[in-house]
């Protein structure tokens, strides 16, 4: 028979807010895979016809990827001071640096770590979308 944890976790952000923030994150990734194959740009070879043959969508791509990105960190600049610090702790905890009954801890250092630059920092982690997830999960959220 196994024993259910105790919920040693509060969160003010709400885990539904969290799994918008995932979604959002998975979408930028999406649009930025889309782009790159192997992190390096795909080449294009051009011969004589390719210019009447070839139509870029670029434009509308770059700004569909920019508006997810900046709606993203608007999102995340219009949180409150513990809500970004949960937001980085649920991170933390998702990659590894600290276990899920580590919650208190993890919060802890977040809080310290939480400032103006919240949204940049999160955004800078190749793998928010998946260590979100997976910091929900380990605390049972």
């Amino acid at each position: 028979m196994q024993r259910r944890l105790e919920k040693d976790w509060e969160l003010s952000i709400g885990p539904d807010t969290v799994r918008l923030f995932i979604l959002k994150a998975k979408a930028l990734s999406a649009a930025v895979n889309e782009d790159y194959a192997g992190g390096a740009e795909h080449e294009v070879e051009l011969d004589g016809e390719a210019h009447a043959n070839h139509h870029h969508d670029g434009l509308a791509e770059e700004s569909s990827e920019n508006l997810t990105e900046e709606e993203l960190r608007e999102l995340i600049n219009d949180l409150n001071v513990d809500e970004a610090a949960e937001l980085i702790a649920l991170a933390w905890i998702g990659r590894g640096d600290y276990d899920g009954t580590e919650w208190a801890d993890a919060l802890a250092a977040a809080r310290e770590r939480a400032n103006k630059r919240t949204a940049k920092y999160l955004l800078g982690m190749p793998l928010l979308a998946d260590w979100l997830e997976e910091g929900l999960e380990a605390i049972g959220a």
